[in-house]
């Protein structure tokens, strides 16, 4: 299908999208789907759990942000749960402003943007579906036109709850336009949209001499006030501001707490009772999440302020860190410069990721916790098993320190820094060690830290310089080990069968003399070693390799070096040990000859196949391992 008739389908799509009728065609489908009638909180809920939930360690994971956000799924549980899941029970929580509070660069803006999104689209789907009063400058709920005399019943008989009344634009229609009979009230559908400025309102402050309340309440038409005769007529007045027009959906307010006063005393009646004060008029009413944000230091200078008790009481705080998992911080990274115009510039495996281990430990606190140290902590909270740790020493970190995460680097330095290294002239490949030094020199030409964090930042790209240095190892390792491959199947064949006779307590026998020999316990603990498997562990690792082996047979399956991961590590760890001089060799001579040759083109081409290396940073991978070796 080419693209015009891409756009015909989608303009036909919209087409069949647009509903319009009277109050009397709303109260059928109010009874056939009471949804439409949900508040503005309960629709941002349904709207999140609607695309997925699933639950990862305990931990509920929402499908909806995980496109955008990463790393955060503990504080969106808190924000979805503790917040918007009470709202949409109609509990008190609903009449507090959320308040996203997190370091630059965090995601708060990223949140507050999936939110408005999501709703633009989940207003076109039929879960989401909104419909309003037409002509109505506020896209007024429908059922705000039943007189409350009869709400008590309305809402027994269809099973829906109504809350807020009419604007003063459509009390006036109502008795003008339509002679009192709602029966007969045109309306339509809505569908919300920033552009279009239906249901989402954005303020941002200015300077307080200069910024009008107006902006956020609507103002007085002074061109029509001698048609209209008065200032508290409706038609006189413009219910244009942006509480008005983020009714139904949800309202931003920019770096909140640096407003001006008299801008935030109107939040004050808003998120408590529902309404706000504008012009001549009675209360107006409004549905609408509140949502700001704001960094850590200016919150501690706005709750420092004893005025601003009465708002910070109408607020629930939702501290939004940096993510700490590596895997994370490297999504992150991704999907930025996924945004950018660089993708002709191959980004060798591990580059991404020795910059997230930097970002990560400036981002971690030292735990009090024996034996713990940053690398390690690092890799706890990024899944990684590490010697002498469980999965309750994981919580207990997580709970030692309540501010970890709000400080440390920020994701725009690192793609500010990477940047830099990509648009250098005639860049083909940028490859981890690119990383580092472009992280190391962007630190002499930051503006904001000190000698000291300097001198931290610094140890910390040593730190994920060492790390690199393994993983490099560990690539070659395994694509040497693939070249060896039959080398292997060898070492684990003579591991099994040593491993059976030890298990079953009898002997083995020589394939050559026929001799019976005791299981060969040097060749079992020269491999197992190799995953730090103690003296003590040693006879448990064999039973559960025994265990496996007979699980395989029982199924009909192969078990071969792949069928048990650590089995696979403990024996390419083995095999390279044992072909450690043959690569140290192979990778570092200037003049191979034809066998060595041979050798790097087979271990090149398996780290293009198999690891994602172009020619240039496999060539750069083998020499620089070479040169590690060689120390």
């Amino acid at each position: 299908m080419g693209f015009l008739d891409k756009l015909e389908t989608f303009r036909q799509r919209e087409k069949d999208l647009v509903w319009e009728g009277t109050f009397r065609d709303y109260l059928k489908l109010v009874k056939e789907k009471p949804e439409i009638t949900q508040l503005s909180h309960s629709r941002i809920y349904n709207m999140i759990v609607s695309e997925g939930v699933e639950e990862v360690n305990g931990v509920k994971r929402y499908k909806f942000f995980s496109s955008e956000i990463f790393g955060l799924d503990r504080t969106l549980e808190t924000l979805v749960e503790e917040y918007f899941h009470s709202s949409a029970r109609r509990t008190e929580v609903r009449k507090r402003i959320l308040l996203l509070m997190g370091p630059v660069s965090g995601g708060k803006s990223t949140i507050v943007m999936m939110l408005k999104r999501g709703l633009e689209n989940f207003s076109r789907t039929d879960f989401g579906a909104i419909y309003a009063i037409k002509g109505c400058p506020m896209h007024e709920e429908p059922l705000h036109l039943i007189p409350k005399e009869l709400r008590e019943e309305f809402q027994r008989e269809y099973n829906v709850y109504i809350e807020g009344n009419l604007c003063p634009h459509c009390r006036m229609r109502l008795n003008t336009e339509w002679g009192g009979k709602i029966e007969e009230v045109p309306l339509e559908r809505l569908f919300i949209s920033e552009e279009d400025r239906i249901g989402i309102g954005t303020f941002s402050p200015s300077d307080p001499k200069s910024q009008d309340i107006a902006d956020l309440t609507g103002s007085i038409d002074f061109s029509t006030i001698s048609e209209y005769g008065s200032e508290s007529d409706p038609r006189a007045y413009r219910f244009d501001g942006e509480l008005n027009k983020a009714n139904r959906g949800m309202m931003e307010f920019q770096e909140m707490l640096k407003s001006d006063e008299k801008f935030l005393w109107h939040l004050l009646s808003l998120s408590q009772e529902g309404n706000f004060k504008a012009g001549r008029f009675a209360l107006i009413s409004a549905d609408e999440l509140i949502v700001a944000h704001t960094n850590e230091n200016e919150y501690k200078s706005f709750v420092s302020n004893k005025k601003n008790e009465a708002l910070i009481s109408r607020m629930i705080i939702v501290k939004v860190p940096y993510n700490l998992k590596v895997t994370e911080e490297v999504k992150i990274y991704e999907k930025l410069i996924a945004q950018s115009d660089l993708k002709h510039i191959h980004i060798a495996p591990h580059a991404l990721r020795v910059a997230a281990i930097f970002s990560i430990l400036s981002r971690l606190k030292e735990s009090k916790k024996q034996g713990m140290d940053l690398v390690k902590k690092m890799r706890l909270y990024d899944g990684e098993d590490v010697e002498g740790f469980k999965e309750k020493d994981l919580i207990e970190l997580q709970n030692e320190t309540s501010d970890e995460g709000m400080s440390g680097v920020d994701p725009r330095y690192v793609i500010n820094r990477l940047s830099s290294a990509f648009i250098r002239k005639d860049t083909i490949c940028i490859n981890p060690l690119d990383v580092l030094r472009a992280l190391k020199d962007g630190l002499d030409q930051h503006p904001s830290i000190s000698k000291e964090e300097k001198e931290r930042y610094l140890n910390f790209i040593a730190t994920a310089r060492r790390e690199y240095d393994e993983l490099a190892k560990k690539e070659v390792q395994k694509a040497f080990v693939y070249a060896y491959e039959e080398s292997a199947r060898t070492i684990l064949n003579n591991y099994l069968d040593n491993v059976e006779a030890y298990c079953n307590g009898v002997k083995l026998k020589d394939p050559i003399t026929d001799e019976e020999l005791d299981p060969d316990e040097k060749l079992m603990r020269s491999i197992e070693e190799q995953i730090g498997i103690s003296e003590n562990a040693k006879k448990a690792f064999r039973e559960e390799i025994l265990i496996r082996l007979s699980s395989y047979a029982r199924r009909g399956k192969a078990f071969d070096y792949t069928s048990h991961e650590r089995l696979k590590e403990a024996i390419e760890k083995k095999l390279f040990s044992d072909l450690k001089d043959v690569v140290k060799i192979t990778t570092s001579t200037r003049t191979p000859n034809a066998e060595q040759l041979k050798r790097m083109n087979e271990v090149t081409a398996r780290l293009m196949e198999d690891h994602g290396y172009c020619p240039v940073c496999a060539n750069e991978l083998l020499r620089y391992t070479g040169s590690l070796l060689n120390r």
